[in-house]
């Protein structure tokens, strides 16, 4: 294939076009945001070369050029016309090499739809579909294998629905019409078990044989099982899914008594939610200090006194060692030998990724799926997002990261762009209704970090950013949580805040105002 360099990425004007000679053909050259597109310069409707200088925009989502003559639209990804596709343009290849743009003089072949396959219904893969669709509508047949009997729902919405604030309808994401519209199949209740590298076939348990050119596995994370006797009993559950909720509303329907094992950020909205059933529950913690991973101590503290007030019992440090019972959960033991009733059992211990399938089918994993900063595992063909990946050594379990995998994981299967997954900043926020609380970044002290803090008690709110090199790291706040994005923003775009130190604590009105 020939290629040539054009110009400079910068000598092109966001969403706009310019036109280059290559070996006597004349090809119009499109920028957006910093991917590129080339096509026939040539309006088949008026056989001028004007395509050029058409204006670049969505239609249905697909990125375009308008002719500036007829108003007919191109695809910038396949070159069909959206109004008559007999009058559709030649595409070329084009990409983004050392800030310049190169162009294949020799036409793109016409376009056979490729055909990807996503194992996980869930919100890391239905996302990378929807960035995909957005980027290359006409260029995949997808099909989806979900695990679930239900279209894509927002699983953090989850803790809204067990206390009663949201209804199932709320908080569905894609419901069956989406898959229709967009020509997206879904096997939904039917998971993938089994991957054929070689024959590039995935198999799912109802024995349903698809061939794929791309792969995507979104498996999500398993819930942690605490290894104790009587974890199988009736009545000890899970809190992952729509079914985990179902069964916690019925045992609520039912029975009066619940721990919750975990005080982590899962473990807390569900007793919540549960007391709001008319539960007595008590939360066990190992730690002696709730969501240790996101909060520090002060913090924690506010936060149990709060949720005390509401009606929770903590038991903390404690260690399960047992789950009482025949058939169904009535206590539990723990490793001091004393014990609790209970006649429903949440564990929130923590998730691992789910990596099952990608071992069998020979995948390197280690705590999760390997992948690169394309977001492609060690098979160039198979990509992986969301809580089942490994990236430079961390795994995920917030939404914000598995936004940006799918929009990075979208782009390289649309071919556009170069894209790359650097990792995240994370935040957290607790999703109980008139508690604020807010942790983003790295809050715990390390050499040459300083800390700010804020303690105003007669209003109940607690501040503390850690600040390292001239730069915001972390923030934890409880009681006024207004400012977290703000933050948050400073921490992800590395702003060196001097000037702003010494008022930081009060807000962006106060600091950015005594900064000016």
């Amino acid at each position: 294939m020939s290629w040539s360099s054009v110009c400079s990425l910068d000598e092109v004007l966001p969403d706009t076009g310019v036109c280059a000679l290559l070996h006597g053909r004349q090809v119009a050259i499109f920028r957006s945001a910093d991917s590129v597109y080339a096509l026939d310069n040539c309006d088949p409707a008026s056989d001028v070369n004007v395509l050029s200088r058409g204006i670049v925009g969505d239609v249905q989502g697909e990125r375009v050029v308008a002719s500036p003559l007829y108003k007919h639209h191109y695809s910038l990804t396949t070159g069909r016309c959206i109004e008559d596709s007999a009058k559709s343009v030649q595409v070329f290849p084009a990409r983004v090499m050392d800030g310049r743009i190169w162009v294949n003089t020799e036409p793109q072949a016409a376009r056979v739809r490729r055909r990807l396959v996503v194992i996980g219904n869930g919100m890391a893969g239905m996302r990378t579909v929807e960035e995909l669709l957005r980027l290359a509508p006409d260029v995949y047949d997808i099909s989806v294998f979900g695990a679930e009997p239900h279209v894509n729902y927002n699983r953090i919405l989850l803790s809204p629905l067990l206390a009663g604030e949201k209804c199932v309808a709320e908080i569905i994401l894609h419901p069956p019409e989406w898959y229709a519209e967009h020509g997206v199949t879904l096997h939904a209740g039917d998971p993938a078990v089994h991957i054929d590298r070689c024959r590039r076939i995935v198999r799912s348990r109802n024995g349903i044989e698809l061939q794929y050119d791309r792969l995507v596995i979104a498996t999500g994370s398993k819930p942690i099982i605490l290894p104790v006797p009587g974890a199988q009993l009736h009545g000890v559950v899970t809190f992952r899914d729509l079914a985990d909720v179902d069964a916690m509303l019925a045992a609520a329907r039912r029975f009066s008594q619940a721990i919750v094992i975990g005080g982590g950020l899962l473990g807390l909205e569900a007793a919540n939610a549960l007391v709001r059933r008319g539960m007595q529950v008590t939360v066990v913690h190992l730690f002696g200090s709730l969501m240790e991973r996101q909060l520090d101590e002060s913090a924690a503290t506010l936060l149990r006194a709060s949720l005390e007030a509401r009606g929770l019992k903590f038991r903390m440090p404690a260690k399960t060692s047992a789950i009482l019972g025949e058939e169904r959960v009535t206590g539990v033991r723990f490793d001091d030998g004393t014990q609790l009733d209970a006649d429903l059992v949440v564990m929130a211990a923590g998730v691992r990724p789910n990596t099952e399938l990608a071992v069998l089918a020979g995948l390197r994993c280690e705590r999760g799926v390997l992948v690169d900063d394309t977001l492609q595992s060690f098979d160039p063909s198979i990509y992986a997002v969301g809580e089942c990946v490994q990236h430079r050594n961390n795994t995920f379990g917030l939404v914000a990261p598995l936004w940006e995998q799918a929009r990075v994981c979208a782009a390289h299967l649309a071919e556009v762009g170069v894209s790359r997954y650097r990792g995240s900043v994370t935040a957290t926020q607790l999703k109980v209704t008139g508690i604020d609380l807010y942790s983003a970044g790295d809050f715990a002290d390390a050499d040459g970090s300083e800390t700010l803090v804020m303690r105003d008690h007669r209003r109940g709110v607690y501040k503390r950013l850690v600040i390292r090199d001239n730069k915001l790291r972390g923030a934890v706040l409880y009681g006024d949580a207004r400012d977290g994005a703000w933050y948050f923003d400073l921490m992800t775009a590395g702003r060196d805040i001097t000037a702003l130190r010494d008022h930081l604590l009060f807000g962006p009105a106060v600091a950015e105002e005594a900064a000016s």
